[in-house]
């Protein structure tokens, strides 16, 4: 048996909001995801699941406990090294699909890829016609962000994600915005990514038919994972 390589590994991670009172939000949060796996992330509305996703994705650094990415400790770093980490290794896909509505579906791809400054802009182009490809709107990618359906915006959001072949996609209710035949296609590209191309995956989602496909579920209560 292979063993895949740990992508993220959290250590008991605390998280408190200091609002008069403090509240404790996130407590004891310890687990690891391994490369090519496709993980949920479940539970009650209020029980974590977004803060948690929010300090994954280096965004949040106010918390105690520790965070792993491709072996990498965050603690420390500055603002600049941990949006590079950002940049290099984690896509984002949300519910809301954030495309730039005066910009093309082509140039929407790009951006991440324009930022981290890796490739030419011709090999960005091409890099972008390739997911596009791989999720089949490759006919899209000339038109306005704007002239596409929601369905397709939530494609064109995870070729975004795709362009400089993160290490994990984080996805916060992918499918939340979507409608059941829309949903399905987007969870069955995961599906593909993970299974294919041996993408890993960590999505945060209320979706319980969506979660009891994927090939693991976290469950939080509380602030506390009960199930992983």
């Amino acid at each position: 048996m292979i063993h895949e390589p740990t992508i993220l590994e959290a250590r008991h991670i605390e998280k408190r909001f200091n609002d008069a009172v403090e509240l404790p939000v996130l407590k004891d949060i310890s687990f690891a995801i391994k490369k090519g796996e496709f993980v949920s992330v479940v539970g009650k509305s209020g029980c974590g699941k977004s803060t948690l996703l929010y300090i994954l994705s280096t965004m949040d650094t106010d918390f105690t406990g520790d965070l792993l990415i491709d072996g990498e400790l965050t603690r420390g770093k500055k603002e600049r090294q941990l949006a590079n980490i950002r940049n290099e290794k984690i896509g984002f896909v949300f519910q809301f699909h954030y495309l730039l509505h005066e910009f093309s579906v082509l140039e929407n791809v790009m951006l991440p890829g324009l930022k981290l400054g890796r490739y030419s802009h011709q090999e960005l182009e091409h890099r972008a016609m390739e997911r596009l490809k791989t999720l089949g709107i490759e006919s899209l990618a000339l038109k306005r962000a704007n002239k596409i359906s929601g369905g397709e915006k939530q494609r064109v959001a995870i070729a975004r994600a795709l362009i400089n072949d993160p290490l994990i996609i984080m996805g916060d209710e992918p499918t939340g915005n979507l409608d059941k035949r829309n949903g399905e296609i987007v969870f069955n590209i995961f599906k593909q990514m993970a299974e294919e191309y041996k993408q890993t995956l960590l999505i945060v989602t209320h979706d319980t038919t969506f979660a009891n496909q994927t090939q693991r579920i976290i469950e939080m209560e509380d602030g506390r994972i009960i199930r992983q």
